[in-house]
């Protein structure tokens, strides 16, 4: 290999020092036979083809080995360079904030050099930030140099839509990032709709409260009534059915068969622990004709008292009140005095006193509730009840001394409606108003009808035949009096008696 490297260069040399050679060459070859130029031509091709092998060989020679050092140059480049590449200081911080607050997100990068730091949205690929300078045209955001090593970002007036991965990127070859992810979370908010506002439903009919919330994480919603009362759910309360429901963000209770007792207001209240949590008051209207209750129908007053009689009654929207006697309604002067209170939004108390009773004063009464809805009266009959007199003696002395007693007598009904005729005062003559519109008003004739178990039946309410005995006129005392129906006990027992004697004195004989 050396021996022709050394004749390959000897005749490359040769080639280039001598111009006239090859002139010389090709003289010789034009008076050499056919034969013999063919020779002397390949002899020379051989040779220029060893050439070029041997020029390419030691050109790839050179490359490998000028390869194989540059990759190690490079290596110990790139360890010197990563060495002093920047690099981040802490990871950055995932974040939680309230919408409307401010979200601070920090990149720590030691040794920087010169190199270019820059803030970017990912899911949106938008760049926010490079040095200090803010490229997005969003307002709210900030960009701080603090410490020399600490690049703040800063998003003012946080918004839900500025939920999502932010990254924090140096502009090295190739690029170093990090990134964190900024969560932003929203309290509850009712929304107007699907949920219910005010509502006006007739007595009897079904009713369904809507409330439907937004926010983030999703919120739970209950319903209450005001003033903290839980509302029992998928359960019958009486003879009504309360069923509640809730589905992702939303909330429905129904109840079947509504009454006034539900009337009132009922709170649609919504928390995903990110306060404040919200409430809507949902008012429930409920319609219903007028009713009313009289407890005492027959009432015994002496001339001279003053008596006051009640009725109370039901209705809404609210009712026209008054009171009646032969058919005059009776105002406010010396002698009558009437009065209403109000317990609640349907249910009032009314009240008539008379002063200083006169014979003219007795009679029948009439308490008449009117609305919208329809219209109900009920009657109270006052009576005569003449004055006694009493003689005390004293054993010392003969002075006669009169004392008056003044008694009233009230016939008691608890929770029912009477209108006494005005010729009989006996309860089996009775009847009771129910409820009803002034065309809807019945009666049920005899007002107390006996069953099979001969127990006597009012308005859901029952009794025996010994309890209806037994039922008793009440004075202002508080006394009880027995409304005896037939003969008492103590006449029975001494007709007895006097009969068992009878006999035993016919035996004797």
């Amino acid at each position: 290999m050396v021996q022709n490297c050394t004749e390959l260069h000897r005749i490359a040399h040769t080639s280039e020092n001598d111009s006239g050679g090859g002139n010389a060459t090709m003289a010789r070859m034009t008076t050499m036979p056919p034969q013999r130029v063919r020779m002397e031509f390949l002899h020379w091709s051989t040779i220029a083809l060893v050439i070029v092998a041997y020029v390419l060989n030691a050109t790839h020679i050179f490359a490998t080995a000028q390869g194989e050092q540059d990759d190690a140059i490079e290596e110990t480049n790139s360890y010197i360079l990563d060495k002093d590449l920047p690099k981040f200081g802490e990871p950055i911080q995932n974040l939680t904030v309230p919408v409307g607050r401010e979200a601070v997100l920090t990149c720590v990068i030691n040794n920087l050099q010169t190199y270019k730091v820059a803030w970017l949205r990912v899911d949106t690929q938008t760049i926010l930030t490079i040095q200090t300078h803010v490229i997005t045209k969003n307002h709210r955001m900030t960009i701080a140099h603090v410490e020399g090593r600490a690049w703040v970002l800063r998003i003012r007036d946080v918004k839900e839509s500025d939920k999502g991965w932010y990254m924090c990127q140096v502009n090295t070859d190739p690029m170093r990032n990090q990134i964190g992810y900024l969560n932003v979370v929203v309290p509850p908010n009712i929304l107007d709709y699907p949920t219910s506002t005010d509502m006006v439903v007739r007595e009897g009919s079904n009713v369904t409260l809507k409330c439907a919330a937004s926010g983030s994480p999703t919120p739970s919603i209950i319903w209450r009534r005001e003033g903290n009362e839980p509302i029992s759910a998928g359960g019958r309360t009486g003879v009504y059915w309360v069923v509640m429901t809730t589905s992702l963000n939303s909330s429905t209770f129904s109840i079947s068969r509504v009454n006034r007792l539900h009337m009132g207001a009922y709170l649609c209240i919504a928390s995903n622990g990110i306060p404040p949590s919200v409430s809507k008051r949902v008012m429930l209207i409920v319609h219903f004709p007028p009713m009313i209750w009289i407890q005492d129908q027959l009432v015994g007053a002496a001339l001279g008292q003053r008596l006051t009689l009640e009725c109370q009654s039901e209705a809404y929207p609210r009712s026209i009140n008054y009171w009646m006697k032969n058919d005059t309604i009776i105002t406010q002067g010396k002698h009558f005095e009437p009065s209403i209170k109000e317990i609640n939004s349907y249910k009032v108390v009314m009240k008539l006193t008379i002063k200083d009773i006169n014979i003219a004063d007795f009679g029948t009464y009439k308490c008449v509730v009117k609305n919208s809805l329809g219209e109900t009266d009920g009657s109270i009959k006052v009576y005569h009840i003449p004055s006694t007199t009493t003689i005390a003696t004293s054993p010392p002395a003969t002075t006669t001394v009169a004392t008056t007693t003044e008694t009233v007598f009230r016939k008691n009904y608890k929770n029912k409606i009477y209108r006494p005729p005005l010729d009989d005062y006996s309860s089996s003559s009775n009847k009771i108003i129910g409820i009803g519109d002034s065309s809807e008003t019945w009666n049920i004739d005899g007002t107390i009808e006996k069953d099979r178990d001969h127990r006597y039946r009012d308005n859901g309410a029952s009794f025996t035949e010994d309890q209806r005995e037994k039922e008793a006129f009440v004075d202002t005392e508080g006394n009880s009096r027995a409304c005896s129906h037939g003969w008492s006990t103590g006449y029975i027992l001494l007709v007895a008696v006097s009969f068992m004697i009878v006999l035993s004195v016919i035996r004797c004989r």
